[in-house]
């Protein structure tokens, strides 16, 4: 068994697909439109689906907005410099929660920014 993707809802399709191809450098995979049901799915990710999880971005079409879940935590992207990555998406325009630093009653560097749809998303230094 493996985990194939993660969804999101997002309320504007274009504008996530720029945040996640141009500032966290992922490729989009495919994407597909669906008329009958009036929704767009993309995949994006940092490899081939076949070998590597994915991000799929689903956007209904109409629907601009979503509310945000208590149960939901943050999606983790393993980087090389989490404080280069940090200053990277920094100047790219992206939001930072909380700056490259160690976490809370540890050693291992972190940071957090957030997506356009304000979903969290933790930075981690490469083991």
């Amino acid at each position: 068994m493996r985990i194939l993707h993660t969804m999101l809802r997002v309320g504007n399709l274009d504008r996530s697909l720029s945040f996640y191809t141009e500032v966290l450098g992922m490729k989009l995979l495919r994407q597909r439109e669906y008329p009958e049901g009036k929704f767009t799915l993309a995949f994006l990710g940092y490899g081939p689906e076949h070998s590597n999880a994915a991000l799929e971005l689903t956007y209904n079409w109409g629907v601009e907005e979503y509310e945000m879940g208590s149960a939901f935590g943050h999606i983790a992207i393993e980087v090389d410099d989490v404080y280069q990555a940090t200053d990277r998406i920094r100047r790219l325009g992206g939001k930072i929660l909380r700056d490259a630093g160690p976490m809370n009653a540890g050693t291992t560097i972190v940071a957090f920014i957030e997506d356009p749809d304000g979903y969290p998303i933790e930075l981690l230094a490469a083991k």
